[in-house]
């Protein structure tokens, strides 16, 4: 037997989390098992000794994995085997991916693979918010170069207080559930969803995750240590001419500069502008068939510097940005509602360059999300999907199905606007925001679009939500702007992207990437106070468009309408092989669901128009209504015997019509009066205590013939 090396977290309150590395998987660059509970994840890393030609980004590939045996489940499907990842395999990703790429030296360019699988599972100890420590883990076993190492822990608000990585059921009564990244100096990555928290209370959560992430930062530094792995390997994937940069930076800067100060709001124009600097960069002192040839790559890497270093000066320096805006102003925004006549909700939403178009349609149960992952098996009556194609930033191709990104932004919508669906509302939700202009915040402006579309669509939401992108831009001698309402090249030449979502009375949901060290919690609380202050300043601009959900759905949405009914008497809605609730939905033309709860049965019944939903309801409350004796009935002849009728006055329940009581003159057959399938009036006259039987009449809704007179007869 291998007998492995282990470090033991303890976590204070009884629990544990053991490190384990040495046993599996040793051909990878590192491994470890990552255990807690009775679940395993096994992470291993794999980097190329070189890097390929011509790369000058960090190539990282982070994969998790669920393995359905983890347990003890087959898949689905018709292979039985583990297929495309789901989106909540992907989202884990993301979160290791966010907060491992910025540690990375960025002069490493080899192709590095980390893979997170979820081995063994313990259905109350959720793996995502040890998946960061598992990925970490097996960095600092190798000698693979990274400024780790970091962690991710999940924090959770139950009753007021916070704890960390709650179990499962605890998450469940949670107000705030978020997971935080950080190395042991600085907070790298925060992702959550919240009930209208405070800013304070965010902050704090923050801080208790980064109190618990330094103790398991410190384990992996003796882990690295006992293992010898504290001298990384020697790498070589650049190739610089100083002399080159130098000159670049000598013959571009004040061009750059002047273009980065000029103010012009147009995306396009601006990215023409610094690009066209470049151009006569090298047509001047690189033309072709000259003498001297420089690397068009090289130089456009050190042209991208000189960019990036003179857009942040001016934004620290003149207090200037690109587009002319102040540091906390957002820019124009204009929407409208019930912008296309065909879905059940609609709106655009435009901030800037940033357009969203989003749509709502309304649906029955049977409409809703079957989630079958590893760990759980749900249902999600509140959908909502972000599409990104190449056309909204002037890209010229293909769109290839559904990105990470694409997964990664609908879901940040998504929990900022699922808290503000009502619990018993009755209808599944479907937003679907396609965006179609992008220059940052677009994850933002479908949380804004969303809000007003489901306002148009009539779904009662509790408070409108807006979001916001914050960016900040910093230097080495600690001077910093914190940007309200970030441009997409704010983004990715500055060092945060802070998104804030939430109503006036606090935040619904969060994420934030920062890409610098030693960013301070006074400069995270500066960030969520602005985010606060641009967020409202938003939510008036909705307000503007549409100030509460419409009082009615559209008039082409379906209508629902439910009725409760003794658990016992679903049988008898659904009948035998579900004859009877399929016969009722085909004369209706609706669609009838049924769901258990406790005791009762909830009936839910949809169609287009409430005529046909009043028929269906109207034959529902027939067939679980208790038939009283006195009570008249409309029956319809279901059988004829020689001693009367059989008539059915409810759905599924019969009486018997003695022939005695058809009529008030003596029949000598019952069919003398009445026929199979004929409609009848009777009056239930008796209910046998014994064995329930119907006891009928129809003699008695008749006129009483007057008694003959005696001389007469």
């Amino acid at each position: 037997m291998i007998k492995p090396i282990e470090k033991v977290i303890d976590l204070g309150d009884g629990r544990s989390i053991t490190i384990e590395t040495g046993k599996l998987a040793k051909q990878a660059d590192g491994s470890v098992v990552v255990k807690m509970g009775g679940t395993y994840l096994l992470a291993t890393v794999v980097s190329a000794k070189d890097a390929k030609d011509d790369v000058d980004f960090m190539p990282l590939t982070v994969e998790y994995k669920e393995k359905y045996a983890a347990i003890g489940r087959f898949p689905g499907g018709f292979q039985k085997r583990e297929a495309r990842p789901s989106d909540y395999e992907i989202l884990v990703s993301r979160l290791i991916d966010r907060a491992l790429r910025p540690l990375f030296p960025d002069d490493y360019h080899a192709d590095t693979f980390v893979t997170v699988n979820l081995i063994s599972a313990d259905t109350e100890i959720l793996p995502d918010a040890l998946a960061g420590l598992a990925a970490s883990a097996c960095l600092a076993v190798s000698d693979i170069p990274f400024n780790g190492p970091i962690s991710e822990v999940r924090v959770a608000r139950i009753d007021g207080e916070l704890k960390v990585n709650p179990t499962a059921s605890e998450l469940e009564a949670a107000d705030m559930d978020v997971i935080v990244a950080a190395t042991m100096e600085n907070i790298m990555m925060v992702e959550g969803e919240m009930s209208e928290v405070s800013e304070a209370d965010l902050l704090e959560a923050m801080k208790v995750a980064h109190d618990a992430i330094r103790v398991q930062c410190q384990a992996q530094i003796e882990l690295m240590e006992e293992l010898g792995k504290t001298v990384k390997r020697e790498y070589c994937h650049e190739v610089n001419d100083e002399d080159l940069k130098e000159h670049v930076w000598k013959a571009t800067y004040d061009k750059v500069y002047e273009v980065a100060k000029s103010a012009n709001p147009n995306k396009h124009e601006r990215s023409d502008n610094f690009g066209a600097i470049c151009d006569e960069y090298i047509a001047e002192y690189y033309p072709e068939g000259g003498e001297v040839e420089a690397p068009i790559s090289l130089i456009k890497r050190y042209y991208h510097d000189v960019e990036k270093e003179a857009v942040r000066r001016v934004i620290l320096d003149e207090k200037v940005r690109l587009d002319g805006r102040k540091t906390n102003e957002i820019r124009p925004i204009w929407s409208e509602v019930d912008y296309l006549p065909g879905p059940h909700g609609s709106a655009v939403f435009t901030r800037g360059e940033t357009q969203s178009l989003t749509t709502v349609t309304l649906g029955t149960k049977l409409d809703e999300k079957l989630n079958d992952d590893v760990m759980k098996k749900s249902y999600d009556r509140f959908l909502l999907h972000y599409n990104f194609p190449p056309f909204s930033t002037g890209d010229a191709r293909p769109a290839r199905g559904i990105s990470r990104r694409e997964i990664g932004h609908g879901n940040l919508a998504y929990r900022a606007l699922k808290r503000m669906i009502p619990d018993d509302y009755q209808y599944t939700v479907r937003v679907v925001s396609d965006i179609l202009e992008s220059n940052g915040s677009s994850s933002m402006a479908t949380v804004c679009a969303g809000t007003l579309s489901l306002m148009d669509a009539g779904v009662p939401i509790k408070k409108p939500v807006s979001g916001i992108a914050m960016g900040l831009i910093t230097d080495k001698d600690g001077k910093f702007a914190v940007l309200s309402d970030i441009l997409g090249d704010e983004d990715h030449l500055g060092d945060m992207d802070f998104k804030v979502t939430g109503t006036r009375d606090g935040i619904t949901a969060t994420q934030m990437d920062i890409k610098v060290d030693g960013l301070s919690y006074e400069v995270l609380e500066q960030a969520l106070n602005q985010a606060k202050e641009g967020r409202l300043h938003i939510l008036n601009k909705l307000d503007e468009t549409i100030s509460e959900p419409r009082a009615d759905l559209k008039p082409h949405a379906p209508r629902i309408e439910v009725i409760r009914i003794p658990k016992d008497m679903i049988g008898s809605v659904i009948g035998p092989g579900g004859k009877i609730i399929q016969e009722i939905q085909a004369t209706t033309n609706t669609v009838i669901t049924i769901e258990e709860d406790g005791n009762v049965g909830v009936v839910s019944i949809s169609a287009s128009n409430k005529d046909d939903i009043d028929a269906a309801m109207g034959k529902v409350k027939a067939i679980v209504a208790v038939p009283e004796v006195g009570e008249v009935y409309k029956g319809k002849v279901k059988s004829i015997v020689p001693f009367g009728a059989f008539v059915e006055i409810l759905p599924g329940k019969d009486g018997l019509l003695h022939i005695s009581e058809i009529e008030w003159a003596r029949l000598e057959k019952v069919e003398d009066a009445l026929k199979e399938g004929e409609e009848v009036e009777v009056k239930l006259i008796e209910v046998d205590q014994r064995s329930g039987k119907l006891k009928l009449s129809r003699k008695v809704l008749l006129p009483r013939p007057p008694k003959k007179d005696k001389k007469e007869q």
